[in-house]
């Protein structure tokens, strides 16, 4: 329940207040977007209308794809909107709705990743095994388990928002609203909601990057039993796996696993995590990806093809 609560809305300093430097984020910021949400896109049409990809790596890949596309739309065009404004602000509700949003795709990012770890280490390590394991409802479940998870994680984040009571300063040094920035701004003692919040997405984001790690590890291993043409192919989704781990969990530790302090590097690792990850996750997982790549062409010829009957 919000408590004793005076203020309405936040002003959002942004990454900069220099003009000019404000013009070179709306023009990154855009180019960074748009190309996300193609890439995105393209990987969710892709998979979504080839039959090639119908394994469950792919349908992973497709929730992946989709949760980066709304993770960066949480964040970057509202982003992209205030570099043009001289104030910006948001409404109480909308920084809760973005506190949501933000921390909900972010932590169904976490669970897909995981279930991609999981489909690689029985794909490796399990091969004989793999469709009775992997089967079409096993993979359903377990992605309805990750949607539930990260509404349940999100929600209480949510909750421990509308516990803390703000009675003067608005002022929010960052260009989206957390958790964490308003923490800054309560006029309470935040100890124990910063414990709950390190707790909560620290040990989140710490935990699964351990068990990713060791799972990579395991599965790295084993690959010394398989034939040469079987461990290229492996190492190859494995190390491209391991690339999007490390490009999305080391920003969020550093960033979740600290006190509710501000950091002069913390804007910038934070767009690392809310926009060049998001960029870099199709790019890393069709360049890196025949299958994939394979599909996108037969889908552009045939595309191609309805065109010139037109």
């Amino acid at each position: 329940m919000q408590l004793n609560n005076n203020v309405t809305e936040f002003i959002l300093l942004g990454l900069t207040q220099n003009p000019f430097r404000k013009k070179i984020v709306f023009v990154t910021f855009l180019l960074f977007y748009l190309r996300t949400l193609l890439g995105n896109l393209v990987i969710i049409n892709t998979i979504k209308t080839s039959r090639a990809l119908g394994s469950p790596m792919y349908f992973f890949l497709f929730h992946l794809s989709l949760s980066d596309f709304c993770f960066s739309t949480s964040i970057a065009p509202r982003t992209i909107v205030d570099a043009l404004l001289k104030k910006t602000t948001i409404s109480f509700s909308e920084c809760i709705i973005q506190v949501f949003s933000l921390h909900f795709f972010g932590c169904l990012e976490i669970f897909i990743l995981i279930l991609m770890a999981v489909d690689h280490y029985v794909a490796i390590c399990k091969p004989l095994h793999y469709m009775t394991i992997m089967s079409c409802h096993v993979c359903s479940v377990l992605v309805a388990v990750a949607w539930l998870g990260s509404c349940v994680h999100s929600l209480a984040q949510i909750f421990l928002a509308l516990c803390l009571p703000f009675c003067g300063p608005n002022v929010i040094d960052h260009y989206f609203c957390d958790l964490q920035s308003l923490l800054k701004l309560a006029c309470i003692d935040t100890y124990v909601t910063n414990l709950l919040l390190v707790s909560n997405s620290g040990a989140i984001c710490t935990v699964n990057f351990i068990m990713l790690m060791f799972s990579y590890i395991i599965i790295l291993h084993s690959l010394r039993n398989h034939s040469a043409e079987g461990r290229r192919k492996a190492l190859s989704t494995c190390i491209s796996h391991i690339i999007v781990v490390i490009l999305f969990f080391g920003p969020c530790i550093f960033i979740y696993k600290q006190p509710a302090t501000t950091f002069p590097m913390d804007k910038m690792i934070a767009v690392f995590y809310t926009i060049r990850t998001p960029l870099l996750n199709p790019l890393i997982y069709t360049l890196r990806n025949a299958e994939v790549k394979n599909a996108m062409r037969k889908l552009w010829s045939k595309s191609l093809v309805s065109n010139d009957q037109f």
